[in-house]
């Protein structure tokens, strides 16, 4: 029999966040060596990037499964509910800052360097001295190396996920709509079609990149274009894949019988995210395969 907390609730020390320190830096080391040793036969920087998402997934289960048995516990009052929504609002701002330098980098590229690089602004002199067989258009398919590569166009697989997660903002709305109404069936039925078309969506991704390495020549040494292609949408991959597991772990939960028609924060925080990803997910779609 759980009884409510009225007071704060301030936890215990948690190694978690040290084990997610240890985790990102496994990633941001292994994913650094990783692109470098494209070329080589070395792939040691593979291994860590894995064994660094590995970290990752254990931490926020680990995490997750503790905050649970907290909330279960009773231990959260309405102060903390408070802090959790402020919480989650400026983790999204954070992530919000976070793809706008990348799109601002987009920006930078298509808007100032490139008509730049193109002798815009009186700029003649730096065109003929730095790159004088450079085109001011972009998607730049050509390289400084000689080399051309091919643009991905926004149609085909582009276009088929960004309907998969349309629709899949779509479904999570009902499956909220009928945990408020406290129907838990449809609930059940509209979270695990949104985590199918996560996934769907995930597995498709990994398709267009098969298709740009194989067939297209677009990798990430084709220039800033490609660059850019892969940092955005492999970025936003990864937070598709975070978003999933959220939801994974969300659908567990009320397979337990947890949440309330009243008291159900933790699947609106989820539904924040997911909705924030969709959101992303579009204006990626407009600047990177679309314009």
């Amino acid at each position: 029999m759980t009884t409510k907390h009225e007071n704060y609730y301030v936890p215990a020390q948690s190694a978690w966040p040290i084990v997610g320190a240890i985790g990102l830096f496994l990633i941001a080391f292994g994913a650094g060596n990783y692109v470098q040793q494209l070329s080589t036969e070395q792939s040691s920087g593979g291994y860590i990037l894995v064994a660094g998402i590995a970290v990752i997934i254990f931490m926020i289960f680990g995490w997750f499964k503790n905050v649970i048995d907290e909330s279960m516990s009773g231990l959260y009052s309405a102060q903390m509910d408070r802090s959790f929504r402020q919480g989650m609002s400026w983790f999204i701002f954070s992530e919000i800052m976070f793809f706008g330098a990348f799109f601002g980098a987009l920006f930078y590229a298509r808007m100032v360097a490139v008509p730049w690089l193109g002798g815009a602004s009186n700029n003649a002199m730096t065109h003929e001295l730095l790159w004088p067989t450079f085109e001011a258009i972009w998607p730049l398919i050509k390289t400084p190396d000689g080399t051309t590569t091919e643009a991905m166009p926004w149609t085909g697989l582009p276009l088929i996920n960004t309907l998969l997660l349309l629709t899949s903002s779509v479904t999570l709305h009902f499956a909220h709509t009928s945990l408020e109404k406290n129907n838990r069936k449809p609930l059940v039925i509209w979270l695990a079609l949104t985590i199918v078309l996560g996934v769907v969506f995930l597995f498709l991704q990994v398709e267009e990149y098969a298709h740009a390495y194989q067939d297209m020549g677009l990798t990430l040494q084709s220039g800033i274009y490609g660059n850019t292609f892969f940092l955005l949408t492999g970025f936003h991959g990864m937070h598709v894949t975070l978003g999933t597991v959220f939801l994974l772990v969300l659908f567990f939960r009320i397979i337990k019988g947890h949440f309330t028609a009243d008291k159900h924060f933790a699947f609106q925080a989820g539904s924040w995210y997911w909705h924030f990803v969709d959101v992303v997910w579009l204006c990626l779609f407009v600047f990177v395969y679309v314009l």
